[in-house]
């Protein structure tokens, strides 16, 4: 199972709290990453919250499947983006070969460990030959809940380079960089972009 109750209860219940800013802008990585693709290449974006990423994707012409394990977070994306989202846990992807990029922002880190390697075996199905794929995460020493209750991964560098490496997809770029989580703690992150082979 690729998704946590506790954690599904609780973006559930705080989906307003969570997409409520106007202000919030697209993430910091994401302009870097759609530099990589070409016009109008077709997008699958897992986890899309509050549909920020994937409007501004829409905005530049790119073919955008917007996608959510949490219906309440769903409704908010399309409430205030109109981006036609859908409801999609990260383990009930069945595409083949279907999308030219894979967008999981801050996403896949909630991915239990046991699971997380089905769940990039499917993202490698997913993408076409060549696909790009993008996803960050907490870095950390082993799974636990943060401080708000919801389930992280918190894998090392070294372990989750070596996950995407086994299931196919080969390292373009990686970034370690420090962030602050939305309960408040510190903590250093990793993105990586990686391609199908």
């Amino acid at each position: 199972m690729a998704i946590d109750q506790a954690t599904y209860d609780f973006y559930q219940q705080r989906a307003p709290y969570f997409t409520a800013s106007g202000a919030q802008g697209h993430s910091r990585h994401l302009d870097g990453f759609l530099a990589r693709l070409s016009p109008g290449a077709r997008i699958l974006e897992l986890g899309c919250g509050g549909g920020h990423d994937a409007a501004h994707m829409r905005k530049h012409g790119f073919d955008v499947d917007a996608t959510d394990g949490i219906p309440a977070m769903v409704a908010k994306a399309n409430e205030r983006h109109d981006i036609g989202a859908r409801l999609m846990r990260f383990d009930r992807l069945h595409a083949e070969g279907e999308y030219d990029a894979i967008w999981a922002h801050a996403s896949l880190l909630h991915c239990p460990r046991s699971a997380l390697p089905a769940v990039l075996a499917r993202i490698y199905r997913a993408l076409k030959p060549g696909g790009l794929h993008f996803a960050s995460y907490k870095l950390g020493t082993g799974e636990r809940r943060d401080l708000l209750g919801r389930l992280h991964n918190f894998p090392t560098f070294d372990w989750l380079c070596q996950l995407y490496v086994e299931a196919g997809l080969a390292l373009v770029e990686t970034e370690i960089y420090a962030g602050e989580a939305s309960d408040g703690t510190q903590r250093n992150w990793a993105a990586l972009t990686v391609e199908r082979q």
